[in-house]
C-alpha cells in the first residue's frame, strides 16, 4: 500500500483532503493509497443529510467550528486537532469487501498495540464495546473510497453541542451521553498522537509518494466546489409529502415528494445512510413523472434492486417508505 505525503506544514481546511482523496482516485495508477490528515474544529455532514437538521448551526458560528458535506453518506462527525482522520482509495468495486478490508486493518493496526479494537456494525471500529472510529464510503468509476474518524483525543463539549441541536439541552448531560458511547485512544496507550500518527501510518504501508506542487495545484482545483453555498447547504426542498423512519442497518431516510395532478414531480431523499450509486440516475429518475400509487411505483422500480444504490434499503422497504 502507498502512503500519500505532503512535505509542508500548511493547515489546510478539510475540503482539501476529500479532494486529495478524489484526485489519487480519478489520477493516479490502480493501487491501494493511504494517508491521514487533522484539521482545525469542524463538523463533516453525509451527502444526503440536512445541514439544518443535523448540525447546530449557531453553536458552530459562535465557537469558530467549520462545517462542510462530504460526498459521501453517513452521519455526521465532529474532528478537531485531537483525533485524526484517515483515507484509503483503493480500485476495488465491492463495497461489502471494501469496508470490512479497511475495517479489519485498521482494527488490526490497534490491536498490534495492544487495544482490544474490533470491526463492529456497519462502519465502526470499538474498543470494548465503546466507538473509536466511525467511517464512511464512496464510489468513483473503478475506485473507492473509505474515509473516517480515529479518536485519539477530542473536546467533547463541542462533539456534543455542534451535532443535532436536537440535543442541546444541558451541556453536562450531552458530554456524559457522548462519553457513555465512545472512547479515545489516549486512554489505552502510552504514546503521544503525532508517534501515534506515525505508527498508523507505517503500519499498511510499503511505499511513499511525496506529492509534488503541480499535484497540490491539481487538488486545489477539485478542492474549490465544496466551498460553494449551494453544495454545503443543499438544494430547498418545496415537498408536499414527507415520510421519514429509521430502518435497522440503513439509517433514517427522509423522502420528500412534491406532486402535480396526482403524479410524481419531484423526489428527493436525505439521511445518514451509505450511498453506493448515483441516487439521481440510478433510483430518483425513475420515479419523476410516475403516478403516486403503489402499483405504479413498483412498476417503475420492478428492475431496481435499491439495496445497490442506498446500502441496506430493499426495494420494497423504499416504496413502503414513499406510501
Amino acid at each position: 500500500m502507498i502512503h500519500l505525503r505532503i512535505d509542508d506544514k500548511i493547515r489546510r481546511r478539510l475540503p482539501f483532503y476529500l479532494a486529495m482523496e478524489e484526485w489519487a482516485a480519478r489520477c493516479l495508477p490502480a493501487e491501494d493509497y493511504f494517508f491521514s490528515w487533522q484539521v482545525n474544529p469542524t463538523v463533516i455532514f453525509g451527502r444526503n443529510q440536512r445541514i439544518d437538521k443535523e448540525v447546530n448551526l449557531d453553536y458552530c458560528r459562535e465557537n469558530g467550528i467549520e462545517t462542510y458535506r462530504r460526498k459521501s453518506g453517513g452521519g455526521c462527525v465532529f474532528a478537531d486537532r485531537h483525533n485524526i482522520m484517515f483515507s484509503y482509495i483503493t480500485p476495488s468495486e465491492q463495497v461489502t469487501t471494501t469496508f470490512a478490508r479497511y475495517t479489519e486493518m485498521i482494527a488490526e493496526m490497534l490491536r498490534s498495540l495492544g487495544i482490544d479494537a474490533l470491526a463492529t456494525g456497519r462502519n465502526d471500529i470499538t474498543v470494548h464495546g465503546l466507538k473509536v472510529s466511525g467511517n464512511s464510503f464512496y464510489h468513483l468509476p473503478g475506485r473507492s473510497i473509505v474515509h473516517g474518524t480515529m479518536l485519539y483525543d477530542t473536546d467533547l463539549r463541542h462533539m456534543a453541542n455542534a451535532i443535532t441541536p436536537s440535543r442541546s439541552k444541558l451541556e453536562s448531560k450531552q458530554v456524559q451521553s457522548v462519553e457513555s458511547h465512545i472512547t479515545t485512544l489516549n486512554r489505552h496507550i502510552d504514546m503521544d498522537i503525532d508517534d501515534f500518527n506515525r505508527y498508523a501510518i507505517s503500519r499498511p504501508t510499503d511505499t511513499e509518494i511525496t506529492l509534488e506542487p503541480a499535484m497540490i495545484r491539481e487538488i486545489e482545483e477539485i478542492e474549490r466546489p465544496y466551498y460553494a453555498p449551494e453544495w454545503i447547504f443543499g438544494r430547498r426542498s418545496n415537498a408536499t409529502i414527507h415520510a421519514c423512519r429509521r430502518i435497522e442497518g440503513v439509517g433514517e431516510p427522509e423522502i420528500g415528494i412534491r406532486l402535480d395532478e396526482e403524479r410524481i414531480a419531484d423526489i428527493d431523499i436525505t439521511g445518514d445512510f451509505f450511498l453506493l450509486s448515483d441516487l439521481d440516475s440510478a433510483l430518483l429518475d425513475r420515479l419523476r413523472g410516475v403516478r403516486y400509487t403503489r402499483d405504479d411505483i413498483t412498476r417503475a422500480l420492478a428492475d431496481t434492486d435499491t439495496s445497490q444504490i442506498i446500502a441496506g434499503l430493499s426495494t420494497l422497504q423504499f416504496i413502503d417508505l414513499i406510501i
